[in-house]
């Protein structure tokens, strides 16, 4: 595929808005998927090219969270470790990636993560300095494989299942749950890239025009995440929530 200059253009402003929803929130992918669709890569190739720039983005991030003092490399990279396999597995199943059933689990999934997040109160009070306990360590690790996989496997929404996993089990505040949330992503990316470019032809200068974008909106949601605390977090997840269902749920 030949990459014109206006194509490019509307792949970096795509990736612009979807590295913002990414780092913030979640649901930057079904901006970005649809679009290289659109402008006529198959859904696998698609899929991974995807992945590109999501591992820039997260490594702005990471990066950003980081020269802003927030770290904890130590949990970080645990969680991301209890990831990997399972994005391994998801990655092999998404190469093959076809149909749309995948729209409604995901709109499911949804739902529930904004009835968890929004509605119980008590899983929104989070001192900044919470240590996770044994038992929240325990639990947050295991259902990183299951996050990994779903990651691993078509990789848009899984901000939705990585974010309460952090926040809701682990009991940590958004800013720190995002902080984790984009080192675990880049991990298990970096492995999910291999097997789809060992399974499908990537098309690096759609992946490269995107990964600008995505760079600069990872950055910015980063900035914001650190600057504007959980309410904006808050406010930024639960409207892409409500419009990403509305869209999944009624359009084909």
């Amino acid at each position: 595929m030949e990459l014109d200059l206006l194509q490019a253009a509307l792949l970096v402003i795509v990736g612009i808005a979807a590295g913002f929803l990414n780092v913030m929130a979640g649901g930057g992918s079904l901006l970005t998927v649809p679009v290289m669709v659109f402008m006529g890569l198959p859904g696998p190739v698609a899929n991974g090219t995807n992945r590109i720039a999501i591992l820039a983005q997260n490594l702005t991030a990471v990066a950003t969270f980081a020269k802003r003092g927030f770290s904890d490399f130590k949990l970080s990279l645990s969680l991301a470790v209890c990831a990997l396999p399972g994005a391994v597995a998801g990655a092999l199943l998404g190469t093959q990636l076809d149909g749309i059933w995948f729209n409604r689990a995901l709109a499911v999934i949804m739902v529930a993560v904004m009835l968890i997040m929004h509605f119980d109160k008590g899983s929104q009070q989070h001192a900044e300095d919470h240590q996770p306990s044994r038992q929240q360590l325990i639990n947050g690790h295991l259902l990183m494989v299951a996050a990994g996989f779903w990651g691993g496997f078509i990789q848009l929404g899984v901000g939705f299942i990585i974010m309460p996993i952090l926040n809701k089990v682990m009991g940590l505040d958004l800013v720190r749950t995002n902080m984790h949330k984009v080192f675990i992503i880049a991990s298990y990316t970096i492995a999910a890239l291999i097997v789809f470019a060992s399974q499908v032809e990537l098309l690096l200068m759609v992946g490269l025009a995107l990964a600008l974008g995505n760079s600069i909106g990872g950055y910015l949601g980063a900035h914001f995440t650190i600057s504007k605390g959980e309410r904006l977090i808050r406010i930024v997840l639960n409207l892409v929530l409500i419009g990403l269902i509305i869209k999944l749920l009624f359009t084909a």
